[in-house]
């Protein structure tokens, strides 16, 4: 694969189907077909939508089925409107990239390991005769460098568990240090042509998550200027220039997805890290998925960044 055709701009749905209370209330309110058409108006391409174990499987593995019904109300908006949509896996059943879920063990565990096989089986059954409208993302921002060796084996299993349902869906694979493009080097060879290497991107950390809570060692008090950071579309292009090498390497294509800036970073200096960023996916030919639409602490439909929203938008 050379080219990712209809994963060239995008935006994350964070926080509709993953990293919120799991209710039916909050599934009907979050996201609506106007959301998705506001979307559309910006120019983009495709949506990647964050799911949790929870919306597909009740607390003991058994599964259930009636979480399905967002993801086909989100399939049938796409096609509507003309869109793309990633189905990513943001936590399965012991592991979550979030410390604060307590999610742990699934790399030690056959039985976790086998949960998650048997929830992609589910996932591509449904899903895999809309390839030309849907793209799987195995899971979201693996941690610990410990984790590559066994996270490159679980690769292999589940994508031939896929397979045998969706032989032709584009699947995203990201490396640890939750998505690094420094690990991409470290993931095994595609599985196959239609494999994508993922990676994400918040770099500088101290500038695009200034006082986040729920990063370690935050100082949150701290406040950083774009002008301090001295970073530009050279940086990023340093930045990504490993991992874009590597897909190469192996004749498939590097995607970024997720990057964006907290909340708590002025209006004005979130258009220019968007600016800087962008300029090096436009000329490394890097598909990407800005996070998040709404809410999150990053949202960019939020009253925060009304003022901008325009100049942004030509940046993602």
């Amino acid at each position: 694969m050379n080219d990712l055709k209809g994963y060239k701009k995008g935006v994350n749905l964070g926080g509709w189907l993953s990293q919120r209370e799991h209710t039916k209330e909050h599934y009907d309110s979050f996201i609506s077909k106007a959301d998705i058409e506001k979307i559309v108006s910006w120019g983009a391409d495709h949506v990647r939508i964050p799911i949790d174990y929870e919306l597909l499987e009740k607390e003991d593995g058994t599964p259930d089925d009636s979480g399905f019904a967002y993801i086909d109300k989100a399939l049938d908006w796409c096609r509507e409107t003309g869109l793309k949509m990633i189905i990513d896996l943001h936590k399965t059943a012991g592991y979550s990239f979030d410390y604060l879920e307590n999610e742990s063990g699934f790399f030690d565990s056959a039985e976790y390991q086998e949960r998650f096989y048997k929830l992609w089986d589910r996932i591509s059954a449904r899903y895999g005769k809309f390839s030309d409208v849907i793209a799987f993302e195995l899971l979201n921002e693996v941690t610990d460098r410990s984790f590559c060796k066994k996270w490159n084996e679980i690769i292999r299993n589940v994508m031939g568990r896929i397979r045998k349902n969706a032989p032709d869906t584009i699947v995203l694979v990201g490396g640890y240090w939750n998505n690094s493009p420094d690990a991409v080097k470290d993931l095994d060879p595609p599985y196959d042509d239609k494999v994508v290497y993922n990676c994400h991107c918040y770099d500088p950390l101290d500038f695009t998550h200034q006082g986040a809570y729920w990063v370690k060692e935050m100082d949150q008090s701290k406040r950083i200027a774009f002008s301090e950071t001295g970073i530009d579309a050279a940086y990023f292009e340093g930045r990504f220039k490993e991992a874009f090498e590597t897909a190469k390497k192996y004749n498939t294509v590097l995607y970024c997805g997720e990057y964006g800036v907290i909340n708590t970073v002025s209006p004005e200096d979130t258009v220019l890290w968007f600016k800087a960023i962008n300029a090096a996916f436009e000329k490394m030919g890097i598909g990407h998925a800005a996070w998040s639409y709404k809410e999150m602490d990053f949202g960019l439909s939020d009253e925060h960044l009304n003022g901008v929203i325009d100049e942004i938008v030509k940046y993602l």
